[in-house]
């Protein structure tokens, strides 16, 4: 390897350069008192005698400028303040990969121990040896290493040629972020020699990549399964070029590289089941149908993306999508979404089980809840959303009052209790898709349920409801008027009180006439007697 300064001082591992420059200087990432930057000028800046630095800080707040002095530019920041020029003696260039698994793993002997004296033969000849158990215990301890942390370790090169190989031939997972990595070729020096590498994290380091026209490399990668490039610069472009390397990576992390989706996978990323996308504020909705058609991606993770719609145009209303075939689990959280025509979209994935879509103006504000229990109604196979189970009783509730809440509309747009006479409008069923499959589920909304409350009388809050209780038939049956919004756990406190059984006792459930023969369990104390879609006449059970 050329040096870039010449003689290399050497303080711990870590190389603190002197006072000649070479051009290979450019480009290179250095540490500067746990700063990172990478230079992008060296040379002299009149009138200040002798050699400086240009660097870019990766945190613009710590530089001074945009690269220029006194009207000259020496050299051009992405930041206006992103600049510094510093002197040589106070930058650090960093250590080799084994240098720094060396510093972090390998326990060091004290002075005497390390000059112990042993008698050893070697071809029947007698030879004094000084610290050859402390180099066995060295190569012992490394040897072993399956997981190997160095994230700050200002790495900055894989070292002498085979010597990882040969210290740590077992390690499998690597955390390599926030170094001073600069060129995939770095990388790719250091994985070549763990063949048996299988999560490789290389947040933080900022990487130039190989241009377009690059011979591929060679697989270096033969058995990677995780990698995360998260803020290393990467470009959509530039990962599908290096993804060649990668024939068994299952999930990839593209956090924060500024980057958009250019072009389709070909016969590249076909293993991948988990892609992270997040805070990549140039991706669209219209790009996504660029990664569609990925066979076995099951998690798509998508925050502030700045995506404000979803949409899958190849399927028609109450169809299934071709797109995104394997996907299970979406997270579009801080994004922008705010109709419910993209939650009508999700539907037609035909895998998904697990949405989180937190903090989109659609589920903000006031009406959170509704939002959340519109949503589990408008996609039918969900299962978790926003990391919370959807129980059946869950789901129940919030179809039933979803089929509540639209049925006015629904009868203004032509729907009808007689099915031969029901036919709602285009408009309505591509606003509700899922609408007519609730009604044959539950029954078509009956007039009295969809008389419009009035929130300001209690008295339409109030619901009339028995109370029986099976196990004991010695219990009057009683007639009790609640309010819909009272919670299961105040219900249970009433009970309790009443009946003077503890409250950890009592298991309610209900009946309603609607559905003869179903008991509803009332299994979430936090959720109310309305989210239960409990109404006047219904019957409350109660055991102990």
């Amino acid at each position: 390897m050329h040096r870039l300064w010449g003689p290399p001082v050497v303080d711990s591992g870590a190389v603190i350069m002197s006072d000649t420059l070479t051009p290979e200087v450019i480009g290179r990432r250095v540490d500067v008192n746990g700063e990172r930057a990478t230079v992008l000028f060296y040379g002299s800046v009149p009138p200040v005698a002798g050699l400086w630095l240009g660097v870019e800080w990766d945190n613009p707040e710590r530089g001074k400028h945009d690269g220029s002095h006194e009207g000259t530019v020496y050299f051009k920041c992405s930041h206006p303040t992103g600049g510094s020029f510093i002197r040589p003696n106070k930058v650090n260039f960093g250590v080799d990969f084994l240098t720094a698994v060396e510093n972090r793993y390998v326990l060091k002997d004290g002075p005497e121990e390390d000059g112990k004296e042993q008698i050893v033969k070697i071809a029947n000849r007698p030879v004094e040896t000084i610290g050859f158990d402390s180099i066995r215990k060295q190569q012992s301890q490394l040897s072993t290493l399956q997981e190997i942390s160095l994230r700050k370790c200002a790495i900055c090169r894989a070292g002498d040629k085979g010597a990882i190989a040969k210290a740590c031939p077992n390690v499998r997972e690597v955390d390599l972020s926030a170094n001073l990595l600069s060129a995939w070729g770095e990388v790719v020096d250091i994985a070549d020699q763990l063949r048996h590498l299988e999560v490789l994290n290389l947040r933080d380091n900022r990487l130039r990549f190989p241009a377009a026209g690059s011979p591929p490399a060679a697989a270096a990668f033969p058995a990677l399964k995780v990698l995360v490039l998260s803020r290393t610069g990467v470009t959509w472009a530039e990962v599908l070029r290096c993804a060649e390397g990668w024939p068994a990576l299952e999930e990839l992390y593209l956090e924060s590289n500024g980057l958009s989706i250019s072009e389709r996978p070909a016969d590249v990323l076909q293993m991948v089941k988990l892609l992270d996308l997040s805070h990549n504020q140039l991706i669209d909705e219209n790009q996504l149908f660029l990664i569609a058609y990925l066979p076995r991606l099951e998690q798509l993770i998508l925050c502030n993306t700045g995506i404000s719609s979803l949409h899958f145009p190849d399927a028609g209303m109450g169809c299934k999508t071709s797109m995104f075939p394997a996907l299970q689990n979406l997270v579009v959280n801080d994004n922008r979404i705010s109709q419910w025509s993209s939650i009508n979209e999700l539907d037609k994935l035909q895998s998904l089980r697990s949405l989180s879509c937190r903090r989109n103006p659609l589920t903000e504000g006031n009406g959170e809840q509704t939002a959340y229990r519109f949503i589990i109604a408008k996609i039918g196979q969900l299962q978790t959303l926003n990391k919370c189970q959807i129980l059946p009783e869950d789901r129940r509730g919030a179809e039933l009052e979803y089929r509540k809440a639209f049925g006015n509309e629904w009868k203004k747009a032509g729907g009808h209790q007689d099915p031969d006479k029901n036919r709602p409008s285009e408009e309505f069923l591509a606003a509700h898709p899922r609408y007519q499959a609730l009604c044959l589920k539950y029954g078509a909304p009956e007039d009295g349920e969809l008389k419009t409350q009035q929130p300001c009388l209690l008295k339409n809050q109030l619901l009339a409801l028995r109370i029986k209780y099976p196990n004991h038939l010695d219990q009057k049956v009683l007639e009790k008027q609640l309010p819909d919004s009272m919670t299961i756990q105040k219900v249970k406190g009433l009970l309790s009180r009443l009946l003077r059984v503890p409250v950890s006792d009592l298991l309610l459930s209900y009946e309603s006439p609607k559905m003869p023969g179903r008991e509803i369990e009332l299994e979430n104390d936090q959720q109310s007697l309305q989210f239960y879609s409990v109404e006047s006449g219904d019957c409350l059970l109660v055991r102990w």
